[in-house]
């Protein structure tokens, strides 16, 4: 017998709210200042790719959009770079999403780095574009600091999905 490592535990129907507040506090997340340190994820790009690639029909390319303007506010950088990047990462996420859900944790981890590395990419291209010189290759930490993190965050994120292990025979599901 083989042993897996898949989970036998069955998810709920995610509820839109816990979407919209873990977008929300993604957001948050990335307006604190330590955003700017080598190395600090954004938050916005990874819970966004995780809705996106679990539940793809609820989070698209609308949610990157409106997600990416405020993160260019907040930022004050030239408005579209984070709506430009986040819709990429948003698609690609989306096109990948029945293939990576296939795959354990781990393994969505390597698929979606290379996303993470293009919504990077995009954000220093527009600023270059805009006149900016290049910030320099540990601009690109953060990418790889988001894959770190896709595991764990995918963890925290699923958890109010997961039926009780103890079966309760009063409630229907």
């Amino acid at each position: 017998m083989q042993a897996t490592n898949k989970s036998s535990r069955i998810l709920q129907p995610v509820r839109p709210w816990f979407i919209a507040v873990s977008l929300f506090l993604a957001l948050l997340l990335n307006m604190l200042p330590p955003r700017n340190w080598p190395g600090m994820p954004d938050w916005v790009m990874l819970v966004l790719c995780f809705w996106a690639v679990r539940e793809w029909r609820k989070v698209g390319l609308g949610w990157a959009f409106v997600l990416g303007l405020a993160m260019d506010v907040a930022d004050g950088a030239a408005l579209g770079q984070h709506a430009l990047a986040y819709v990429l990462l948003s698609f690609g996420a989306t096109s990948l999403s029945r293939r990576m859900l296939w795959f354990p944790l781990s393994q969505q981890a390597l698929h979606v780095m290379p996303l993470f590395l293009l919504a990077q990419g995009v954000q220093i291209l527009c600023r270059m574009l805009a006149g900016s010189d290049f910030p320099g290759l540990l601009q690109f930490a953060s990418p790889l600091v988001a894959t770190l993190l896709w595991v764990p965050v995918s963890l925290i994120l699923l958890l109010p999905q997961y039926r009780p292990v103890d079966r309760d025979e009063n409630r229907p599901i």
